[in-house]
């Protein structure tokens, strides 16, 4: 490689819109350009990489936990994958359970020095979550929002006057300041702010990792040929998730599938999934259910659920069997 490639952090806590927004730029970006994403998520089963394929971005996706635990191998070598491809910009979204400096750390350590041109650390909020204890008590969301030098108040059009009072405090109370922020709805984020440069705060030491039990060194699968699907499990950080990986050879009556997610009372689902009517991503956050076609065929169907508390995963599981018409 013989120059460094110009790349930023997307951070934010469960929610916010991360996704949404890199779809937005990928959309966005110059036609001659090659991006490439890395995507981590805290759940077993990737979903996030299958929405970004369809824009024709190199993706490697990291699953299993947050990016402070996969820094290490999985981190690495998902990288140094994608660098090897030589693109024109490299975007990082950790998960939204993650600790963003433990990711900056690696970025700007010697390994990646002669290649990785870390650019300012960009954070989403939902600014009506600044007025939510459950938030704003929460370490990881006061971590990732304190690592951004540009923030982003994402959802604007959702918010009332005091949720934008809320936003506009919290960036006027900061020190030291943030370099930019802005108010958007819907992820759309200006193509110009991944070119702000970033300040050097004080040194992370690398060696300084937040550890989980659920950290591996490659949690990523495949399902078997012989299965109709699998189940995979992740808990850490006061949160649990559940996901499920569904042979292509099946698919989901939608109808159903929308009426299950709107009654569900997870905190976050995620799903891409074959159904009647073609393959749609479904994004449920703070219980409102978005759904978009996909033009993917022959796609394992992939569903995830975060809550912060421990679900009953197999009574779902027997549902989303049924919906699938599976045989047991």
């Amino acid at each position: 490689m013989t120059a460094k490639v110009p790349t930023n952090i997307i951070t934010g806590f469960l929610g916010v819109g991360k996704t949404t927004s890199i779809l937005n730029l990928l959309r966005t970006k110059p036609s001659d350009e090659k991006w490439a994403v890395l995507v981590n998520e805290f759940g077993e089963i990737g979903i996030d990489g299958a929405m970004m394929s369809e824009q024709g971005a190199l993706i490697k996706e990291v699953p299993g936990g947050c990016m402070c635990c996969t820094a290490g191998v999985p981190m690495s070598v998902g990288i140094n994958a994608l660098l090897r491809q030589k693109p024109d910009r490299l975007l990082i979204e950790p998960t939204g359970l993650g600790h963003p400096k433990q990711v900056i750390a690696t970025l700007t350590s010697e390994q990646y020095l002669p290649y990785v041109d870390l650019k300012a650390t960009i954070a989403l909020v939902d600014p009506r979550n600044l007025r939510n204890e459950k938030y704003i008590s929460n370490q990881n969301f006061n971590d990732q929002l304190g690592s951004a030098e540009v923030i982003i108040g994402n959802k604007v059009d959702e918010c009332d006057v005091d949720d934008i009072d809320a936003f506009n405090d919290w960036v006027t109370d900061q020190s030291p300041s943030k370099i930019f922020h802005k108010l958007v709805s819907r992820g759309q984020l200006p193509l110009e702010i991944l070119d702000i440069e970033r300040l050097v705060p004080e040194q992370v030491d690398a060696r300084d990792a937040h550890h989980h039990h659920h950290a591996e060194m490659e949690p990523q699968f495949e399902l078997d040929p012989k299965q109709p699907y699998v189940r995979r499990e992740n808990q850490g950080q006061g949160y649990f998730s559940c996901g499920w990986l569904f042979g292509a050879e099946f698919a989901f009556g939608f109808d159903e599938l929308f009426s299950l997610f709107s009654d569900l009372k997870a905190e976050r689902i995620k799903a891409v999934v074959n159904t009647d009517r073609g393959c749609y991503a479904f994004n449920v956050s703070q219980g409102v259910v978005s759904v978009n076609e996909m033009s993917l065929e022959g796609f394992e169907s992939r569903i995830e659920l975060i809550d912060s508390q421990l679900m009953p995963w197999q009574q779902l599981e027997d549902i989303l069997v049924k919906l699938a018409g599976i045989n047991r």
